[in-house]
Formats: C-alpha cells, structure tokens, sequence
C-alpha cells in the first residue's frame, strides 16, 4: 500500500501531492509533527498525541489552524482514501499515521506575521511492523559523539520538523553498525536515543531518563510509567549515566512505531546476558494486550 496524503485538505497520492517552496515548514524548519500508529485499525492514544502536538506548537507560537475534532476528521478521511477502514480482524494492515503542522506559506523572512495561515499536512501508509527477528533477538545501539540539543538552543520537549539534531546522530550510528543511537545530554546524562526513548533495567525496575535531561516526552514512554505499576513492574524517572546503561540487566528503546525494542548490546559491549530479558518481554506484552483492548469493537469492550 503505497502512501496517501492529505495537504490543507486535498488529498493524493504521494507523487502528486505539493507543498509550496515558500512554506516555512520547508525554508526554515518551522513546523512540527505528531507520528502515530493504529491497533485494530484506529489510532491509539490519538488525543495524547494532539496534547503534544499543541504543547509543541505553542513554544513556537504557532497556531493550530483546526479544531481537534476537525484535525481527527481530516485523519479519518485521510485513513479512508487509503484504505484503511477501521476492520476489526487483528490480521488486518496497520497504518502509520503523520501530521505536519507548518507555519504555513510566506516571504523570505523570520517574521511570523509573512505567514497568514499555517499548513496541515497528514500521511498514511502501511505500517512496517518490527520483524519478529529483532523483537526475538535484540538491537544494538551505539553511544554517539552528537550531543542532544540543549534546552536553552532547542528544547527537545519541541517535537520539530527540524530534525538536523537526531539525523547526524542516527548517522553516525550507522556508520557504526548500530541498530539506534544513544545520545547524551550537555552534562554527560543519558538523554534518549535518535528515534526513540530510553530504558533501562536494574533490579527488577525499568529507569528512563527524567525530562529535565533534555528529551522529547514520547508518548509510549509516559504510558508505560503507567501501566508498568499496574502490571507489577516499577517503571521510573532516574538520571542515568553511561555506566547505568552498560551495567544494566536489561535495556529497551520504546516509540509510538517500534513499541517496546529489547537493547541486547552497546558498542561491543553486551547489556546483561545479552539476550532480551523478562522485564522488557512483559512490558511488549502488557503494552499490545492494553493497545488492542482500547481498540477493540465496542461489542467487545463491554
């Protein structure tokens, strides 16, 4: 299934959909995104995602055009075009949803005011599955020289279009044969990797670095901090060093498209046995089981 897009409300297909040269999302930078996921078809943790979508517009000042019923129905159209119908056979597609919100069309210049009406793009394709292989086995991720933006140049918690910061440190993750890239803060602190937030595991408990180390407030993290509790695993804040990751028992990245990603190594370095452990294995499960019961039918649900 090849991607569909929905630009101000026309929608087409990838090839000929058109954004404006003079859009400052494409000049300057100026934008940011939401990336979401279905289960069963139907988005899940949708009015989170828009939370932090207005959060992040808000430190640019950057208006949302839309209402949030309006931005949904634009998603649901657009989810409609391509094809995805909201089935409820658990072997039906996924789709990868994202939107783009821009400030919009205006002259060569910094001043909010040359842009009357921000843009509001949304994407949606086939979702690409982690393959089984990977959940099974583990990543390795590689600790990189590129230090995450400070709070005071470009805070993290923005989730931006501009995307320079994590390029050239997934980059150079590559160059080093790294599944993902784990980036350090100013101080020295564990921050968060390129694409994806950071945990990892000690005596039974799953540690994330806290916000104030500079990183974006992803949205799988902040839900596992709360199901975690409830299924028996103390999930938590903890400022983390380089050390606490390669002397964990178990580490794991998490994101809205990769879920729960078992770390089995750092640079050379194995995590634990190196083999994905228990407390990351019950996270995945516990995560999919409440995804697939918030999205089930309503004649399942009751």
């Amino acid at each position: 299934m090849k991607a569909i897009v929905n630009v101000n409300g026309t929608i087409a297909d990838a090839q000929h959909a058109v954004v404006s040269v003079f859009d400052h999302g494409f000049l300057y930078g100026e934008g940011v995104y939401e990336t979401l996921r279905t289960y069963r078809q139907r988005p899940f943790l949708f009015e989170r995602h828009l939370e932090r979508l207005h959060a992040s517009a808000g430190m640019l000042r950057l208006p949302v055009p839309l209402t949030d019923a309006e931005v949904g129905a634009r998603v649901d159209e657009t989810l409609r075009a391509a094809g995805f119908r909201g089935a409820d056979a658990d072997d039906a597609p996924e789709a990868y949803i994202r939107i783009l919100l821009t400030r919009g069309v205006g002259d060569l210049t910094y001043h909010p005011d040359a842009c009357p009406t921000p843009s509001i793009v949304v994407i949606v394709k086939e979702l690409q599955p982690t393959p089984a292989t990977l959940i099974e086995q583990g990543v390795g991720v590689a600790l990189v020289s590129v230090l995450r933006n400070h709070p005071g140049s470009l805070n993290p918690l923005i989730k931006s279009n501009n995307l320079l910061n994590n390029a050239l440190a997934m980059q150079e993750a590559i160059r080093r044969g790294a599944f993902e890239g784990v980036m350090k803060n100013h101080r020295g602190e564990l921050a968060e990797c390129t694409q994806s937030n950071l945990f990892v595991v000690k005596g039974g408990a799953a540690l994330t670095p806290p916000l104030e180390s500079g990183l974006l407030a992803g949205i799988t993290r902040q839900f596992l901090l709360e199901i975690g509790p409830e299924a028996g695993i103390p999930v938590r804040e903890a400022v983390l060093t380089e050390a606490d990751l390669t002397g964990a028992d178990e580490a794991f990245l998490t994101s809205t498209t990769r879920e729960v990603l078992p770390i089995v190594r750092v640079d050379d370095r194995p995590i634990g046995n190196g083999r994905p452990g228990p407390v990351t294995t019950r996270l995945l499960e516990e995560l999919r089981a409440r995804a697939l019961a918030a999205n089930a039918p309503a004649a399942v649900r009751r």
